[in-house]
């Protein structure tokens, strides 16, 4: 596909030296700044990532968890889960005794240990060259000094005013008079830029132990959490080995649980069974079949993704031939699944991304979460740390995959992802969005691999995807109202999308040329750049 040039919109950057996409402009210009000064791609991610921490709070930050692929020139792979566990005192049982029956945005109770930190050092200490101390120089100028909001932030900031409103400290920490800061407004955290400083200086354990460890225990145990700081120092990030599933003559490189990567793999291992290229990209009968296979897949990760020490299935399993035949088989090309019985999936036995490509050729694709925007909105006051929320996604009641217990890590929404082509690099990407990243994945890649868009149209595409309860069809407005007619007559409720859906970033990798082609999504407010 070719870009119109009289249409908005804007082209992909091609460079050869390096390139980095991420959502922000200060941490891209942060990402290239370490590139250029001799750092490799791992140093100017965890700079730019840092700096996101600072200046789209509502997205990111280092009360948060992070995952990440490092892929090497030759297609060495390697995944970092940086996700933090619940403390060792929940549980089940332990929270319906405190009359908990179900964990909210800003329960303290889904505020599993941040693993952010950790998994930053523990990804400098395996592929940094630069020295840690130097990778945070502009997060602390940014949060000392002060910088301006970019406009998309300030549209999601004034979004979430009654959760800040809610808590005394999150609400002098993050409104102005009770309002929230409009773009170009100049905000300083030196609370924040402390903290930061101290990481710099002393690595982790200045975030895990000591003063930082306790004034964010503090902050928990005041609304009756029961974390403690011996559930901070036990934090540790694990390596892991990336799922690799074929599709098309590309290779997906996917995280594993307790990340929902497989999902995103179970959903283009149904999609191959079609023909996806002779079909109209922008067409009913694309977004029909790309739907059914999302729902489906969706439903696969509720029934089973979960901390691997708990599933019942090895991951494996929902990606094999047999059981995608077999979820095959309730998708119909002419009319939409009535539901999806638990029985008929048994088998037969707010977060940002960043992708960044050195000169060298080493890729990292890195996403870094608070979950829900502003996280659980719980603020420790003296660090500046805003906590996340991601054991939001436990259930308090035994018996399911993810109930919640002491030590166990939540299903997690966040997921790098790396492709390869006959075994070289291909492509660094990610998709944010919350739940939405894993039909994200399958829709940017079936852009590119099955449309042949390059990696900004890819990104730039209109975009679907289905509420998780309801299962109507939220259509952004650019898909055309003949496709939603079309939709409809196939049997599915559509339904306008209540904003932009998600966001992404991405870096192809062509070898033979040398050259790098990156894009970054319209829908927030960042760009790719590239030298």
């Amino acid at each position: 596909m070719k870009r119109d040039f009289q249409a908005p919109g804007r082209s992909p950057v091609y460079a050869r030296d390096g390139a980095a996409a991420t959502s922000h402009p200060l941490s891209t210009s942060t990402a290239l700044e370490v590139l250029q000064a001799g750092g490799n791609a791992v140093d100017a991610a965890l700079a730019a990532v840092a700096v996101q921490c600072v200046v789209e709070p509502h997205m990111t930050g280092i009360g948060g968890d992070c995952f990440a692929i490092v892929m090497e020139p030759d297609g060495q792979l390697t995944g970092f889960n940086g996700s933090g566990a619940a403390p060792r005192a929940a549980s089940s049982k332990k929270l319906m005794e405190l009359g908990v029956t179900e964990l909210t945005d800003t329960s303290p109770h889904s505020v599993t240990v941040p693993g952010a930190v950790r998994a930053w050092e523990t990804l400098h200490k395996a592929h940094g060259s630069k020295p840690f101390k130097s990778l945070f120089k502009r997060s602390v100028h940014y949060a000392r000094e002060g910088f301006p909001v970019a406009p998309r932030v300030a549209r999601d900031w004034a979004l979430n005013l009654e959760k800040l409103a809610a808590d005394p400290i999150s609400a002098a920490r993050y409104l102005l008079k009770g309002a929230a800061p409009e773009a170009g407004t100049v905000l300083k955290y030196p609370h924040l830029a402390d903290t930061l400083e101290a990481i710099s200086e002393s690595g982790a354990d200045a975030f895990y132990t000591g003063p930082v460890a306790e004034d964010i225990v503090g902050a928990l145990q005041a609304r009756g959490g029961v974390m403690t700081t011996d559930d901070l120092a036990a934090c540790h990030t694990t390596a892991v080995s990336p799922i690799l599933r074929d599709y098309n003559g590309y290779t997906i490189a996917e995280l594993p649980p307790n990340g929902q990567g497989v999902i995103a793999l179970v959903m283009l291992g149904l999609l191959e069974r079609y023909d996806l290229s002779s079909l109209d990209p922008l067409g009913p009968e694309r977004f029909h079949l790309q739907m059914e296979a999302a729902r489906l897949a969706y439903a696969v990760r509720d029934q089973f993704v979960a901390d691997p020490g708990y599933m019942d299935i090895c991951h494996s399993r929902l990606i094999g031939g047999d059981y995608l035949d077999q979820l095959s088989k309730l998708i119909s090309a002419k009319k939409r699944m009535d539901s999806i019985p638990a029985t008929s999936l048994a088998p037969q036995t707010d977060t940002v991304y960043v992708s960044v490509v050195d000169k060298d050729g080493l890729a990292v694709s890195l996403i870094n979460s608070l979950f829900s925007d502003f996280g659980s909105g719980i603020v420790a006051p003296e660090s500046g740390v805003l906590l996340h929320c991601r054991g939001k996604s436990f259930k308090v009641q035994p018996g399911d995959a993810n109930t919640i217990e002491g030590g166990k890590r939540p299903l997690h929404t966040i997921i790098p992802a790396m492709v390869l082509k006959d075994g070289a690099p291909f492509l660094s990407f990610g998709v944010m969005g919350g739940h939405y990243q894993a039909c994200g994945h399958g829709h940017v890649l079936t852009n590119i691999i099955d449309y042949g868009m390059d990696v900004q149209a890819a990104i730039d595409f209109p975009r679907m995807f289905f509420d998780l309860n309801s299962h109507a069809l939220q259509a952004e407005r650019l898909i055309p109202p003949s496709t939603l007619d079309g939709l409809r007559a196939l049997g599915h409720e559509v339904v306008p999308a209540p904003g932009p859906i998600g966001g992404a970033q991405a870096i192809m990798i062509d070898r033979a040329r040398h050259v790098l082609t990156a894009g970054s999504d319209p829908r927030k407010d960042g760009h790719a750049a590239g030298y």
